[in-house]
């Protein structure tokens, strides 16, 4: 009895001390996940654990956002998940976001899953249109969306309409023209064809590169206003902060780089984490790596150097298999034509055939009718030496036999003839026989030189040697291990600075491309439904508005109180 009281009474203490969970839903771009968290826990447990399932280590570009009454916040990684101003009915709902942009995305996003989660941030933002992007450079993205998504063009695959059912383009660029959707399907498909060979962090990075130089990338407004009372937007990114006109979210008026700001204060926290956290990053990106960031370099690089080593030994394959793909469809063209040519041989050997034993009945026949005219004419030749021998007694009876004999005469004389013709008749069939007799032997001939050909090579051809620089592949059990030599990393590094050579020359042929599709449908655009901030890109365009980053440069040639002072005047 007192055993079982103790039982009862060591689990009831158990009981007591296990933690209270809540759920919690997480809503990255591409997926939800859900966790049990300890009611103790803080945003920076949460944070951590997220970051840990998603295998992701850049870290500090992102946090958990939620919402509150229609506005937007943060996560604090000090303060508890539950001590926010958060719903408290579960399961508690966060977005995991990219919070800080990079400057340069190339340079400075590492790893494929921090890459990846950029590309679906900002692609949401162009088409939900809170990133302003022009009509031609929105086909150009939508492009590399596609080669992202589907891999390499192939016409027998990616047939008219299989972009029927993508959001690719902006609801504003697609009201904005005369255009069907298959006008846009061709076009974004004319430059999707060009980006075959690239894989799918290839095109995505391809993606960010392009649009990181867009106006409104990376940039978070907020509301303010100047001594004077004047309604300005402040715009917080990656760059520093800039003062814009409300009407004009493209253009700022004044900007203030991070290196030239030393303190900020301001009466709104989720502002002043903003700042805080883009002028850490701006100092950091100034700063030799950490070691954390030397390593996934160095990692980040072998694995491009694998999977470039992969590429190329998959793109062997493929044009072997191809190869061996067209010699097969040789052979089997060239059996078809052989199969084609024996069938034509055995015709015309039976029309041979056929044709000799026409031409030998016929011959015989002539031959017995030239037989029996001859005998006629034999016996018409008696018959008149038989009446020349009869002596007629009466001058009526010979004058009447003269006629006879004339008549016998004429008509031995035509049998003769036809006799002669029908006998050069009987010669030329006899010829003609033998004609056609050849004509078989030949034929035959032929059959059987079709006959014995070989109909296929071997199918399985010795591969070629691969080149002696290439990395060997061994696989041993499940897994798949690379040797890598210091050649393979100096060809890599000639072939990086080949691709920066092919880099400049295509990047002047986009902007042609870009240039002449902006001429292409300029006609069949709306003018009557062009938004204020097509305005407002249309007028920098005409004054040769140069990229994002030249145009704050040109803003901060003043000093800092000169811009100080316009932004209070403002």
């Amino acid at each position: 009895m007192a055993g079982a009281i103790a039982s009862r009474m060591s689990f009831s203490s158990l009981k007591r001390k296990q933690p209270k969970t809540f759920t919690v839903r997480i809503v990255t771009m591409d997926a939800e996940m859900e966790f049990n968290c300890e009611m103790k826990w803080k945003g920076k447990d949460l944070f951590d654990l997220v970051c840990r399932t998603l295998g992701l280590r850049e870290t500090w570009f992102f946090g958990l956002q939620y919402t509150i009454k229609d506005t937007v916040a943060w996560l604090k990684m000090d303060k508890k998940v539950l001590e926010h101003d958060v719903s408290k009915e579960e399961p508690v709902t966060f977005h995991f976001l990219a919070k800080f942009y990079p400057e340069n995305a190339e340079e400075e996003l590492v790893q494929e899953i921090t890459q990846h989660l950029f590309f679906l941030q900002v692609k949401k933002q162009i088409l939900d249109e809170k990133i302003y992007c022009p009509p031609e450079a929105s086909v150009l993205l939508a492009s590399y969306a596609v080669q992202a998504k589907y891999g390499d063009y192939d016409p027998t695959v990616h047939k008219r309409g299989f972009l029927a059912q993508e959001e690719l383009l902006p609801k504003r660029v697609i009201n904005l023209y005369q255009m069907t959707p298959e006008m846009w399907e061709e076009r974004i498909t004319a430059w999707y064809a060009e980006h075959r060979g690239r894989a799918r962090d290839e095109a995505e990075m391809e993606y960010l590169k392009i649009a990181q130089d867009l106006e409104m990338y990376g940039v978070n407004y907020f509301a303010i206003r100047n001594k004077k009372g004047t309604e300005l937007l402040l715009g917080v990114d990656a760059l520093g902060l800039h003062i814009y006109d409300p009407e004009n979210r493209l253009t700022p008026k004044i900007s203030f780089p991070w290196n030239e700001i030393r303190n900020i204060s301001y009466s709104d926290k989720e502002i002043l984490q903003l700042c805080i956290g883009n002028h850490d990053l701006f100092m950091r990106r100034r700063k030799a790596d950490s070691l954390e960031v030397q390593q996934m370099k160095a990692q980040a690089r072998e694995e491009k150097a694998r999977k470039q080593m992969e590429r190329q030994r998959l793109a062997r394959e493929k044009q072997m298999r191809e190869e061996a793909e067209r010699t097969r469809d040789e052979l089997e063209r060239r059996l078809l034509q052989l199969k084609e040519e024996a069938t034509m041989a055995n015709e015309a050997l039976m029309r041979s055939e056929e044709t000799a034993d026409l031409l030998a009945e016929k011959a015989q026949i002539t031959e017995e009718e030239a037989k029996l005219l001859a005998q006629k004419a034999a016996e018409a030749e008696q018959e008149m030496q038989r009446i020349k021998a009869t002596a007629i007694r009466t001058e009526e009876e010979k004058r009447l036999m003269e006629q006879k004999v004339l008549e016998a005469e004429v008509l031995a004389l035509k049998m003769a003839e036809e006799s002669e013709r029908r006998a050069k008749e009987a010669d030329q069939l006899k010829q003609d026989l033998q004609e056609a007799r050849e004509a078989e032997r030949r034929a035959k001939q032929k059959l059987l030189e079709i006959a014995t050909k070989p109909t296929y090579p071997p199918m399985n051809p010795i591969p070629a040697p691969l080149p002696p620089d290439i990395p060997s592949f061994n696989l041993i059990g499940d897994s798949l291990s690379f040797d890598f030599k210091d050649t393979d990393m100096k060809r890599l590094s000639m072939e990086i600075e080949k691709e920066k050579v092919e880099y400049m020359e295509k990047s002047k042929h986009l902007q042609e491309q870009l240039n002449e599709l902006k001429t292409e449908i300029e006609a069949l655009k709306l003018k009557e439904r062009e938004t204020a901030l097509d305005i407002l890109h249309n007028e920098n365009s005409d004054r040769g508005g140069s990229s994002k980053h030249n145009t704050i440069k040109k803003l901060t040639l003043q000093s800092a109180k000169s811009r100080v002072a316009f932004f209070e005047e403002l």
